[in-house]
């Protein structure tokens, strides 16, 4: 390679010079623009607060001037939301916090409703003592974004993506999030409850009760079916439960030659040796009242028709009953909605098997000593010097449980599970701090802190 000349030299130092400087201009450049969108992002901002304070001025006067443009705005989904009350819950951060309510059963929390709500927020909630379970309508309060994906990797699938509406992820076009919480108790306008996955602060929008009859799959199907469970005399003796009468559960033909016996003469038997007075309307429009003992009459006739030694005639009558009987049943079915196995449950296999195992959970032996410091909630009296005390949890115990259901769970994101590995992991629990570590199929707790005195040190 020959050496350069001092001209070219020059030249090419330079053209160094000059690339240098550009770059320096370059930075700048960018800089100033990053500087310029932050500010225009505030002025954004301000101008948008500007209009919504406007627009809510507006709204009012409209709702005071034009209640059908809220009628109209209602009918196209345009509503504004205001929470009902704020969750008061033991988990204060959104790390380490359950995805669903049954992965931490001891977990508890409190729902107080706003008076500016109700002036009376106990009212409301009067008869919801008598549900074991109420559904929690809630938002999602910490996104901390409104962006959201047509599909989304949930994290017991281990980084595939499916359809956000085949998932229960938060980051949804509209934040709303539902929960079924176990109801524990009502004190006045303060609601208890357990079984939760929701942070403390979230704002709650409605609550429902659970009603397994209607939201349940299963136990719909189950009550469809209960109503041919029971025998011929059980659907008799009882007409107020029934819609059926003694002509539609036995044929006319075969009434009159079942063992030889007319049912004319059993009614005419029953009425001389019987107080009980009632009435048989061919129509079916008057309700059917038995006597005391024509019960045990169909009761001897069902017998007789299950016995082997039954003549030919008897057997035709028999399947004529069956025949009728099996008519009513399809034509109740026709009526009624068709509860069968379409009806039952049915949900993706990833739920019940996923990709993702569960966890082996340990404490360390500090960690064990830390948590048995704690003071149940419930306990009365000023709190003991130098020991720290729960606010919701009810023991050690739960606590224990209420740790080991979070991690079992393996409560970290994928890219934490897949990028971070061997790093300690912390969460928030009631008043206590914990920290642990994620080893091959484990997880260990090392430390258990109070949260006053972590903050206190740090």
């Amino acid at each position: 390679m020959t050496p350069l000349c001092d001209c070219c030299g020059e030249y090419i130092n330079k053209l160094n010079q000059q690339v240098s400087v550009m770059r320096k201009e370059l930075k700048n450049l960018r800089q100033m623009l990053d500087s310029a969108v932050r500010a225009h992002r505030k002025h954004l901002v301000s101008v948008q607060a500007a209009v919504s304070k406007i627009s809510v001025s507006d709204d009012e006067k409209e709702r005071k001037h034009s209640p059908p443009s809220l009628h109209a705005a209602l009918e196209q989904g345009h509503i504004q939301t205001v929470p009902i009350g704020y969750i008061s819950s033991c988990f204060s951060l959104k790390n380490g916090t359950p995805r669903q309510p049954t992965v931490c059963g001891p977990s508890r929390a409190e729902l107080r409703i706003k008076q500016s709500v109700f002036n009376n927020p106990e009212h409301a909630l009067v008869g919801l003592e008598q549900y074991s379970h109420v559904w929690i309508i809630f938002l999602f309060h910490k996104n901390g974004h409104l962006s959201c994906k047509a599909k989304v990797k949930p994290p017991r699938l281990d980084g595939q993506r499916v359809g956000v509406y085949s998932t229960r992820s938060p980051h949804r076009p509209n934040a709303l999030g539902l929960t079924l919480a176990k109801l524990d108790k009502i004190e006045g306008d303060t609601l208890h409850l357990s079984d939760i996955d929701m942070i403390a602060g979230t704002p709650v929008l409605d609550i429902k009760p659970y009603i397994p009859e209607y939201d349940s799959p299963d136990t719909r199907m189950k009550l469809g079916l209960q109503q041919f469970d029971q025998p011929l005399t059980a659907r008799l003796a009882n007409p107020e439960g029934s819609t059926s009468t003694l002509d539609e559960d036995l044929d006319t033909e075969a009434r009159f030659d079942l063992k030889g016996m007319n049912t004319d003469d059993v009614f005419s038997k029953d009425k001389s040796e019987t107080d009980v007075s009632f009435t048989h309307s061919s129509s079916g429009n008057e309700p059917f009242f038995l006597p005391k003992n024509l019960c045990n009459v169909l009761e001897e006739v069902e017998a007789f028709l299950i016995q082997e030694d039954i003549s030919q005639h008897d057997c035709e009558g028999k399947s004529r009953v069956l025949e009728s009987a099996k008519r009513k049943q399809t034509a109740l079915t026709m009526d009624q909605p068709c509860y069968g196995e379409e009806a039952s449950a049915t949900i993706a296999g990833w739920i019940r098997e996923p990709p993702v195992a569960s966890l082996d959970v340990r404490f360390t032996p500090h960690a064990e000593r830390q948590l048995a410091e704690f003071l149940p909630s419930q306990l009365s009296g000023p709190p003991e010097k130098d020991r720290p005390r729960f606010k919701f949890l009810h023991s050690s115990e739960e606590a224990a449980a209420a740790i080991k259901g979070v991690l079992s769970a393996d409560p970290r994101s994928v890219y934490r599970r897949t990028r971070c590995r061997d790093r300690l992991f912390f969460f928030t629990l009631d008043n206590a701090d914990i920290t642990c570590w994620f080893g091959n199929g484990f997880a260990e707790v090392l430390q258990v802190r109070p949260v006053e005195r972590h903050i206190a040190t740090v």
